[in-house]
Order: structure tokens, then sequence, then C-alpha cells
């Protein structure tokens, strides 16, 4: 307001204001109203900024050769999902820990039942004719048919079957009573009824024979003689126990027999048998073996 808008306004009927205070009131409502209208214009620059998820940039840009990217976004660098869902530039994104590994079972390994042993013989008749193969399904041995030293074997048997030596010096003979065949043996293929066998002359020569246990129940077949003389047959287990002792004699000729043994002894044992000449009835009163086989 000039100088000559307040002159021609002058007092009032009720003698108004001077024009000195006209003055100061006109300036005064118009700092009010530019003060506000700053305050709405920063009302809407507020309020236009409220806009927290502008458009991104189209998958797949390249954002280093020059794209326009949005305001607030990072440019091509990885960022970390934050509560508000916005990427943070400059962060890697957060890994989850890998799973911890199963803890091993702790539980203890069953423990194996152990090996009851078992060990029973018996005496019986000899058939005249002794087919090792149909007997002796898991081995089977014979003795005599290729030298004093030397054996016939199953062919892919089990090897359970051992000769432990024995004191004496072997002798063969053709002499048996009774034939033994087979058709698979090594390195004999076949035989049809062979009477051969080994024999040791003398008091406490003989034999000492074996099979290897396995922790199940085996039989065992047994074919022994001897010349003039009386045998002493001791079987036992290699784990200890009792020893079964059985005796056959003949002091005019040749006698034969076939012991069948039962036993069970735990892998790693062994059943044993000792054949030896407890006396004699001649010069050369012998004990001899002829085959073991083993189901």
């Amino acid at each position: 307001m000039t100088d000559d808008q307040v002159r021609r306004i002058g007092p009032g009927p009720t003698g108004g204001p001077t024009p000195r205070i006209a003055r100061h009131r006109y300036r005064r409502r118009g700092v009010i109203e530019s003060v506000t209208a700053l305050a709405c214009l920063l009302a809407v620059v507020a309020y236009l900024n409220l806009d927290t998820d502008p458009e991104p940039p189209a998958t797949g840009g390249d954002f280093s050769a020059g794209e326009p990217t949005v305001a607030g976004r990072p440019t091509g660098l990885p960022g970390t999902v934050t509560e508000a869902g916005v990427a943070s530039p400059g962060l890697k994104p957060r890994q989850r820990p890998p799973s911890p590994s199963p803890s091993p079972s702790t539980s203890p390994m069953p423990t194996p039942e152990p090996v009851t042993p078992v060990l029973t013989v018996a005496e019986a008749e000899v058939p005249a004719l002794v087919d090792l193969t149909g007997l002796g399904t898991r081995d089977w041995v014979h003795w005599g048919l290729v030298g004093p030293d030397r054996t016939v074997r199953k062919r892919d048997g089990s090897g359970e079957i051992r000769d432990e030596g024995g004191r004496g010096q072997r002798g063969t003979y053709d002499t048996n009573p009774e034939g033994f065949s087979w058709r698979d043996g090594a390195p004999v293929g076949s035989a049809d009824a062979t009477p051969t066998g080994t024999y040791a002359c003398g008091v406490g020569n003989g034999f000492v024979l074996s099979v290897a246990g396995s922790g199940e129940l085996r039989t065992v077949h047994l074919f022994a003689g001897l010349w003039m003389s009386r045998g002493r047959l001791d079987v036992r287990l290699s784990t200890g126990g009792p020893t079964r002792t059985l005796r056959l004699e003949d002091p005019h000729t040749n006698h034969t027999a076939q012991w069948v043994i039962r036993f069970r002894a735990p892998r790693g044992q062994k059943l044993l048998m000792s054949w030896t000449t407890e006396q004699t009835f001649t010069g050369c009163g012998n004990v001899g073996v002829q085959a073991v086989a083993l189901r």
C-alpha cells in the first residue's frame, strides 16, 4: 500500500486506525500469505516424494551401458532385501548357513551272539562204495592215489579240510576192502572205486587232520583203518573242552571204520583229529587214512 493509498484512508467514523498501523497490518498479512504458500509448496513436494516403489528398469538391461535408472535403486550392484523390501546397494545377498550334517549314530553295534561249541563222535559201518562227491558237499579229500604225501581234493571245494601232518614216514597201499569214487576231483577228475590209502608204521606215529570252524553246525565223515595194531582216535576243538577218544583194534589183519563227527566252532577255530598207533602186533603194525568228507 502506497502513502497515497494510506492517506486516502482516513480515520473511520469510530476513530479507525492510523495510516501507520494500517501499513503494519498489511505487511503482516503479506508475510503470513507467503509462509502459507511456502508450506503448501513443501507439502506438495513431500507428497510427490512418497512414491517408494518407482518402476524398475526393464529386466536384462545393460546397466553398464548408461541406461537411465530409477532414483534410489542400485545400478547393477548386488543388494540385500531389507525388512521394508527395498534393496540396499553394495551388500551381498544373505547366504543361508549350510544345514548341519546329521550326527552319526552313537547306537552301539549289536554284539554277535557267542557260538556255543558242539562236539559229538559216533562210529558207523563203511559202505562197499563211498561216493565222496555226494557225501562231501562242502569239501572232501582223498589220500593214497597219487602218492603218500599228495592228495586229491574236491574241485572248487571250501578248503576247510586240512592235513596238519603227523609223526612217522608215510606209505601208500591199495588193499582197502572198500572203494572210493568221485566226479569232481583235482588233480584227478574222477575215480570209480579206488581201494587206495596212506599209512604210517610204529607206535606213536600217525596223522593229525583238522577242519576249520565256521560258526555253523557241520558234519565230518572220517574214513580210517589199521593193520595188525590198535589205533587211538582223539577228537577235540581248538577252543578247548573235553576230548573224545575212541579206539579200534585188529591184531590179525586190516580193519576200517567210518567216524561221523558233528561239531560247531567259531570262525578262526577248528576241529582237530589225531589218529595214531597205540600198540602194534607185528613189526609194521600201523594206522591209515583213506578220506575225509565235509557237509
